[in-house]
């Protein structure tokens, strides 16, 4: 029997018609794993990122300890389960440059810093003082400076703060540091504002050595060198750490008619300002605390505290 055209026409829409709603449907649940196994992913992270930031809280913890030296195997914990672990690093605040310090009392050094960096001159010279008028008690804007006036252009009430910085990322807000940053993103490990005032020579890395000495850096690795003894390691019984700075300037051959390269440092031996730093990681996840402790030896005062997820 033949079917006439008439009566096909209509069975043929249909099944189109079931074809296309199985077709939706079959993206609808798509869709709806992926949004799933989205969620998933999302709780799975939060888990690892909490236990990544417990593992770096430990970290914290055992640097924190006043018997647990910078070198102890302590610092650095692998989990049982071998997927988490903690890495921590116990350093003197003081192998840093005061930034507050610097702008206020030492601009040729800082001038000197950026310049080697990368940065000419005479743009130096306008980052500092734009610096310098964002610590200064006034509104008189320097040669080179940016006060009120250039902030509020730009947008921004309230700036500059017209005091010492109270956290260095306070910095990034001067006219000029985004400069800074784009020639050195690591500018940070250079400058505390939680340190003396004078860079310690027996903690300071070569490259601030050789600026704050005026010296290449090949000639102030002799410093560190020196302090960690024959067996390159810090806080090991063969350590010999410089008790009188000049001592450490004699032997970078800087100039002893130099009282402005002398004054940069010291030799300190104090229980002084101590930066913990803790990277934990738990499947992938990472995170980082950071704390700064006073006296970490004795009463202990917790100065900062900064926490960030690594990428």
């Amino acid at each position: 029997m033949i079917l006439s055209r008439s009566h096909s026409q209509p069975r043929g829409a249909a099944l189109m018609a079931v074809l296309w709603l199985i077709a939706i449907l079959a993206m609808a649940c798509m869709a709806t794993l992926r949004v799933i196994s989205f969620d998933m992913e999302i709780a799975t992270a939060k888990i690892h990122g909490s236990r990544a930031r417990q593992a770096a809280e430990m970290g914290i913890a055992v640097g924190s300890n006043p018997a647990v030296k910078r070198s102890d195997p302590l610092l650095h914990n692998q989990g049982s389960e071998g997927n988490e672990r903690y890495d921590a690093t116990v350093i003197s605040e003081d192998g840093r440059f005061n930034i507050n310090s610097l702008v206020q009392n030492d601009k040729p050094l800082l001038l000197s810093i950026f310049v080697g960096w990368g940065l000419q001159p005479d743009d130096a010279s306008k980052v500092i003082d734009a610096l310098s008028d964002w610590i200064d008690a006034d509104d008189a804007e320097s040669l080179n400076g940016a006060e009120i006036k250039y902030y509020e252009a730009e947008g921004r009430i309230n700036q500059p703060f017209n005091r010492p910085f109270y956290h260095i990322d306070e910095a990034r807000l001067v006219r000029g540091m985004d400069q800074i940053e784009a020639l050195r993103p690591d500018w940070r490990n250079w400058f505390s504002i939680w340190s003396s005032g004078k860079l310690d020579l027996n903690e300071a890395s070569a490259e601030l050595i050789a600026a704050a000495a005026e010296v290449p850096v090949e000639q102030a690795q002799i410093i560190p060198q020196t302090v960690r003894g024959e067996d390159d390691q810090r806080d090991t019984l063969d350590d010999l750490p410089f008790r009188d700075p000049s001592a450490a300037i004699a032997l970078l051959g800087v100039d002893p008619q130099r009282p402005d390269i002398n004054s940069r440092f010291t030799a300190n031996f104090a229980d002084g300002t101590t930066r913990i730093e803790s990277i934990g990681s738990a499947e992938g996840a990472k995170y980082k605390i950071t704390v700064i402790l006073k006296n970490r030896t004795n009463e202990p005062v917790l100065l900062e505290r900064t926490e960030e997820i690594i990428p």
